[in-house]
C-alpha cells in the first residue's frame, strides 16, 4: 500500500469524501470504514482545541514517498513545547529529634489558666491583705458611738474608711495603709487590745488613738514596724510596767503614752530614743529621775503627775540643745534646784510646780532668757525671788505661790502689778493674800539646813564675770523681748487627757 500524508484543517474537510473513496479502491471497504472511524474520533477529541487555521498532518501507511498534494504556502503547526523541568531530587528525611528518656510514665501536667490578681478588687495586694487585719479588729468593738467602723465595707479602704490613711510603700511603690487615727472615737470592747491590730498593720508611719478603751498593752512585736515614727497612745487603760517592747521602734520621735495605768520604773534607754515628744505623763511610775536625762533629745517632756521621787538630776543641763519644755510638776520630789537648770537657754517652759523642793531660787534661773512660763509654785522655796530672775525678758507667768518666800524687789513688785508674777501665800508680809505669821513663823523655826554648797545658789553659768552675792545683775545681756503672740505651750496641753 503507498503511504499518504494527509493535511487538512477545519475549513476544508470536503476533501474526506474523495480521500475515503481513494483508499476505498485501494484498501477494501472495510478499512475505509476503520479509516473513518479514526478520523472521527480524532476530531472528536481535538476539535475544540484546534483553531480553524490550525493544520492536521496525517500520516497513513509506512514509507518516505511524498504526498500527493502540494504542501500550503506557510507552515502554521506551532513549535512543539519545551519538556518540563525535571523535578528535583527527592530531599532526605530529617533527621529524628533526640527525645530525653523519660521520667516518669505519666504525662505533663497542663498549665493552670490564669487566675484572678492576687489584689482582687482591691488597689493592691497589700490592702487585700490588711482589710483582713481591719475586719477582724471591727469585731472586737462592741460599742462605737461615732459610727466610724460603719464605714468599715466594702474594698475602697483609701476612700471610704474613715480612720485610716493611706500612701504609696517607697520600695514596693504599692498603695498601703500609712497611718491611724481614732483620736476621742471613744471605742470599747470588753477584749480592745492592740494585738494583732496594730502591729498587723506593717506599713504605718503613725498611729494615733487618744481617748479610746484600749486595754492590755502594746504588742511584743511592734519593732517590726520599720516605718512608725509616732505612737500615741494617750488616755486609755493600758497597764503594767512600763513598755519596754516600744524601745524596738527605733525610728519614734514622738511618743505619748500619757493618761494610763502604767507603773514601775521607766528605762533608761527611753532617754537614748531619738524622740522630739516624750509624753508619760499621768501614770504610777515611781523611782528617782533616771540620771542619764540629759541625754533625751526631747525637745517636750512631761513626766508630770507621776510618783518621781529624790532631786533632780543636774545632768539635765547638758540637754541645753534641745529642751524647750520640759514638766516635772506633781510628783514627790525633793532637794534643791541644781543650779545646771540655767543652762537651758533655750527653754521656754520650766514647771516644778507640786513637789517637796526646797531651799533659795538659784540666781542661775537669770540665764534662762526665752524663759516664758516658769513654775515653782507648792513647793518649800523660801527668802527671797532673785530680781535677776525677774528681769527675764520673756516671762509672760511666773508663779512662786504656796511656798514661804519673805522678800520681793523692785523689779519682781512690777511683775507683781502686771499680774505677771504670782507670790499669793508666801510670808511676805506687806502684801495681801499671804500666809499667817504663825505658819511661817512655825516654818522657819523649823527649817533645816539644806543646799549648803553656795555654788547651787550663787552661780552664774551665763556671766564668767558675776560675783554671785549682788542680787542685780552686773553683766547680763538678753535678747530684745520678743512682740510676737506667744507660742503654742504644747506640755501644757498634754496635761488634758484629751
Amino acid at each position: 500500500m503507498m503511504p499518504v500524508t494527509l493535511l487538512f484543517n477545519q475549513d476544508s474537510l470536503s476533501f474526506l469524501i474523495p480521500l475515503i473513496n481513494f483508499f476505498g479502491s485501494e484498501m477494501g471497504g472495510l478499512h475505509a470504514i476503520l479509516l473513518l472511524i479514526c478520523i472521527t474520533h480524532l476530531f472528536a477529541i481535538n476539535g475544540e482545541a484546534v483553531t480553524p487555521r490550525e493544520t492536521l498532518e496525517i500520516i497513513i501507511g509506512a514509507g518516505g514517498a511524498a504526498s500527493p498534494w502540494p504542501r500550503p504556502e506557510y507552515q502554521e503547526c506551532p513549535p512543539p513545547p519545551p519538556p518540563p523541568p525535571p523535578c528535583p531530587p527527592t530531599p532526605p528525611p530529617p533527621s529524628p529529634i533526640p527525645q530525653p528518656s523519660p521520667t516518669s510514665t505519666h504525662p505533663p501536667s497542663p498549665k493552670p489558666p490564669h487566675g484572678p490578681s492576687p489584689a482582687g478588687a482591691f488597689e493592691s495586694v497589700l490592702l487585700r491583705r490588711y482589710y483582713d487585719v481591719i475586719q477582724a479588729f471591727k469585731r472586737k468593738v462592741t460599742i462605737d458611738p461615732t459610727g466610724i467602723t460603719k464605714t468599715w465595707e466594702g474594698n475602697n479602704i483609701c476612700g471610704d474608711y474613715k480612720g485610716f490613711i493611706c500612701d504609696i510603700v517607697p520600695d514596693v511603690n504599692l498603695k498601703t495603709i500609712s497611718g491611724v487615727n481614732f483620736n476621742n472615737r471613744n471605742l470599747y470592747g470588753p477584749n480592745l487590745t492592740l494585738t494583732e491590730f496594730l502591729s498587723g498593720l506593717k506599713d504605718l508611719a503613725f498611729f494615733h488613738a487618744n481617748s479610746n478603751n484600749f486595754i492590755g498593752s502594746i504588742p511584743e512585736d511592734i519593732g517590726t514596724l520599720r516605718y512608725l515614727y509616732e505612737l500615741d497612745l494617750s488616755n486609755n487603760k493600758l497597764s503594767g510596767n512600763f513598755p519596754y517592747q516600744v524601745l524596738q521602734a527605733k525610728k519614734l520621735v514622738f511618743l505619748d503614752l500619757r493618761f494610763n495605768t502604767f507603773f514601775g520604773v521607766v528605762p533608761p534607754q527611753v532617754f537614748l530614743l531619738g524622740l522630739d515628744l516624750l509624753f508619760i505623763n499621768n501614770n504610777n511610775f515611781k523611782q528617782t529621775l533616771p540620771g542619764n536625762l540629759w541625754s533625751t533629745t526631747a525637745l517636750y517632756l512631761s513626766l508630770a503627775n507621776n510618783k518621781f521621787v529624790g532631786g533632780i538630776p543636774r545632768s539635765i543641763g547638758r540637754a541645753s540643745n534641745t529642751l524647750l519644755e520640759v514638766l516635772f510638776l506633781n510628783n514627790q520630789l525633793t532637794g534643791c534646784l541644781p543650779y545646771e537648770i540655767g543652762l537651758l537657754r533655750k527653754s521656754t517652759v520650766f514647771d516644778v510646780g507640786f513637789n517637796d523642793l526646797t531651799g533659795l531660787i538659784p540666781h542661775s534661773l537669770q540665764c534662762l532668757e526665752k524663759m516664758e512660763l516658769l513654775n515653782l509654785a507648792h513647793n518649800k522655796f523660801y527668802r527671797i525671788v532673785p530680781e535677776s530672775v525677774c528681769s527675764l525678758p520673756n516671762l509672760l507667768n511666773f508663779t512662786v505661790s504656796y511656798n514661804y518666800i519673805s522678800q520681793v524687789g523692785p523689779k519682781c513688785r512690777e511683775l507683781i502689778k502686771k499680774g505677771i508674777l504670782d507670790v499669793k501665800m508666801n510670808c511676805i508680809s506687806y502684801l495681801p493674800n499671804q500666809r499667817s505669821k504663825a505658819d511661817c513663823d512655825n516654818f522657819f523655826s523649823n527649817l533645816q539646813p539644806s543646799c549648803t554648797d553656795k555654788k547651787f545658789l550663787t552661780y552664774i553659768p551665763c556671766s564668767k564675770g558675776y560675783s554671785g552675792n549682788q542680787l542685780e545683775p552686773s553683766n547680763v545681756q538678753w535678747a530684745t523681748p520678743s512682740t510676737a503672740p506667744a507660742p503654742l505651750v504644747r506640755s501644757y496641753g498634754a496635761l488634758s487627757p484629751h
